[in-house]
This record gives C-alpha cells, structure tokens and sequence, in this order.
C-alpha cells in the first residue's frame, strides 16, 4: 500500500509514521500531527455518569435492605447463643473413654460452627449495609500537604460527622439495634473462662501411672512378662497393670507407654547410680520422644538404637538412651525394674524425669 491509498487516521497527521510495518517493513510507531508532535493514543474518557443505586432512590427498597441488614445480624446472635449452649451443653467430664472422642468432636464442632455464624454474619451484615444503605457519592479529593490547615481540619472533622450521619445510625434505629444485639452477646466470649486451659497442671506433667510394684504388661494385649522368656534382642511395647482403672485412661497411657528391650548384660554402659535400674541386660524407657513426644518405636538390634520415625531422633539404648543424633534435648527417661516372687517384670518405682517434650517450667520433682 503506498502513502497515497492509505487513508490514515485524519488530516493533519504524519501518514508516514502511522503506516506501521506493513507499508515500511519497521516497527509500528506513535502517531504524530504535522508539526511532529506525538499524539495521544487514548482520549481521557472522564469520570462517568454517577449510577444510583435502588435503594438511593426507593425508600420502599431502602427499608428492605435495612431488614436484610438486620436479619444477618440477628443470625449473628443466633450464632453467638451456639457457642455458648455448646460450651456448656456438651461436657467433657465424666465420659467414658471409649466416647470421649466423639464427645470432644461434636463439642468442636458447636464451637467452631456457632463462632463462625456469630463473626461471618456481623461481616455480612456490615458490608451489606456499606454497600446498599450507606452514601455512595464519588468525591475527588486532591493531594494536599501532610499538615493541613486550621481550616481544612475543621472542614474534615465536619466531613467525618457528616458520614456518621450518612451511616444512618441515628435514623435506621432497626440496624442499630440489631448491631447492638449481635455484638453484645458476642462480647461475652471474652468473659466466659475456657474449658482447655483448665486447672494448673501441678504434677500431673511429672508424674504417671507407674510406681513401686506395678506389673509391666504388653501393650495392647495386656499380658504380664516373664523375664526369662524375653530374648536377647526382643522388643516388647508395655504399659503398667491396672491402667485401665485409673480415671483418665488415655491420657495416663499417652504418659505411661514404654519400651523394653533386652541386650547382652556387658553391653551395657550403665551409671553406678543406674546400675539396679535393669535387670539381667533388661531396660525399659519412655517411648515418648523427647523432642515433640511422638512414639520412639523402632529399634535396632546390631546398633541398638532407638529411633523416632517423626523427626529423626536417636537415641543410644547402651548409654541410658543418649541423643546421638536429631533435634531431641535429652535422653528418653528410664523406668527402673525389677522381678517379682513370680519372675514377672515389674517397676521399682515411677520415671525419675519428666517424660515427653521439655518444658521450660518443669522445674524439679
């Protein structure tokens, strides 16, 4: 196409530089005018024309969307009285074992869906009224020093005090209200004392169902050992007899779960202090790992190391459990033995440590 077909966009403009590479095999370029100048590439469209909205202009639509507002804050309420039934409704005390779980999950379960209604509606209810009730004028406002004057201060102050007004809250007394009622209730969340954190722990941390006597039976059978039918290299998960009787089964087996494992007598580094703590190269410890307290169960038998499949912890079965590798602070606690009459295993006394994860309060026992 030669300059003389091509049309262009008007009179006045340089055809030569608009014809792009088509007509000149170069890279299209702006347009320019005669004398040169660059043109613009778009025109300024300007603000548009303000669209009101339904409720701007029908009071009838008006008051329909103040009633809307006021039901998701009214559902609000409802949400925040399913918090607090199911908080006090579902107990936890006195269940058995074998529901605790399910009782814990539906008391959850009301918690998390009454608290979630509760704060999810006043959102709802806020923004709905934002955008249907409250002023949607567009203001241009330009960019003015960091301090401004006296006089635009007070202009300002009197601008703020004209959008509470806009709000609506003085003259929709039905949204007031029932943002008043929603938020109120809701309130008392912060008041109400939470069930988790419950009592101070005391020794419930530093202590556990072992003591003087106790029996070691497998784990979950519930047999007592004998402990001259154990192995050289057997590995035996245990618990203390009689746990099944104490008042929050769970928890004491969460605390209680222990490993034994026999070895050769002279392979065993013990600590004069120690040295009555196993029983014919028999050794117990906590099966809970030190580190963040998942279940330290496998064992290797040529290097006698123990290892928690969570994070890598080892630990050295020889030399009282020692961390010889991972992120685990201190060495799983051992559990002293010993036999009865019978030849059955049984604990001399409880751990004389902490088990599970450390914790900056324990303190000493």
């Amino acid at each position: 196409m030669s300059d003389q077909q091509y049309t262009g966009p008007g009179p006045g403009i340089d055809q030569r530089q608009t014809t792009g590479a088509g007509a000149t095999g170069g890279e299209a370029g702006p347009a320019h005018d005669a004398s040169g100048k660059e043109l613009a590439r778009y025109e300024n469209p300007g603000i548009l024309p303000h669209v009101y909205r339904r409720s701007d202009i029908d009071p009838k639509a008006a008051k329909r969307r103040e009633r809307e507002v006021a039901t998701l804050f009214g559902l609000s309420t409802l949400g925040t009285l399913l918090f607090i039934v199911g908080y006090f409704a579902v107990k936890l005390e006195d269940v058995p074992a074998e529901d605790l779980l399910d009782r814990v999950g539906l008391s959850t379960r009301l918690l998390g869906v009454g608290l979630g209604i509760a704060l999810f509606m006043i959102g709802a209810g806020a923004i709905h009224w934002a955008k249907t009730l409250m002023p949607d004028d567009e203001v241009v406002n330009e960019r003015k020093p960091m301090r401004s004057s006296e006089e635009d201060r007070t202009e300002a102050v009197a601008a703020l005090k004209e959008g509470a007004g806009g709000a609506g809250l003085g003259r929709r007394k039905l949204i007031r209200n029932s943002l008043l009622g929603a938020l109120a209730p809701l309130g008392l969340l912060a008041i109400i004392p939470l069930r988790d954190l419950g009592p101070l722990p005391g020794s419930v941390r530093t202590r556990t169902a072992w003591g003087p006597g106790k029996r070691l039976v497998t784990d979950p059978v519930g047999e007592p050992i004998l402990a001259a039918e154990i192995p050289i290299g057997g590995v035996i998960h245990v618990l203390p007899e009689g746990i099944e009787e104490t008042e929050h089964v769970l928890e004491e087996k969460a605390k209680a779960t222990a490993i034994v494992m026999r070895l050769e007598p002279d392979e065993l580094k013990e600590d004069p202090d120690r040295a009555d703590w196993s029983y014919n190269g028999i050794v117990a410890y906590s099966k809970v790992c030190t580190h963040v307290g998942c279940p330290v169960g496998l064992y290797e038998q040529q290097t006698h190391h123990l290892l928690c499949p969570c994070h890598q912890s080892t630990f050295d079965v020889t030399e009282h459990c020692k961390v010889i590798f991972g992120p685990a602070g201190r060495p799983l606690p051992q559990l002293p033995l010993d036999v009865d009459d019978e030849g059955y295993l049984v604990s001399r006394d409880d751990f004389q440590e902490p088990v599970g994860p450390s914790y900056w309060e324990r303190g000493e026992r």
